[in-house]
């Protein structure tokens, strides 16, 4: 169980690192564009807002790999604490922004989580 939960973790770091590279370099780009349905004027309008979201992803994803890296008891905090927010910005992005960030991050954040602690 163990391996399945390091892996799924690292799954939730690299989507985390895939949403930085996204927001934060590829925003008013066609990738980026598509990414989230906007048009080049809106990717204009908003790209320092999503440069700042891209830089917390980023933060996301390395603290879920300082989780994997580190020994436990380290380890194992730093995953269910970065899982947790991975979790609440899901839910939070769910409600504010597009339900569809519900089963984009906070699902798969979730299930990380309870391999996490199953493991445990």
């Amino acid at each position: 169980m163990e391996i399945l939960a390091d892996v799924l973790v690292a799954l939730v770091a690299a989507l985390h690192a895939y949403i930085l590279v996204m927001e934060m370099f590829l925003w008013q780009k066609k990738p980026g564009m598509s990414f989230h349905g906007f048009d080049p004027e809106m990717a204009r309008a908003t790209a320092a807002m999503a440069g700042n979201q891209g830089l917390y992803n980023g933060f996301l994803a390395a603290g879920l790999v300082w989780g994997l890296v580190a020994g436990d008891p380290t380890g194992f905090r730093a995953q269910v604490f970065f899982l947790v927010c991975v979790i609440v910005a899901g839910v939070y992005g769910a409600v504010t922004a597009n339900v569809r960030i519900l089963a984009a991050q906070a699902l798969p954040g979730a299930l990380a989580l309870a391999a996490v602690l199953v493991a445990q």
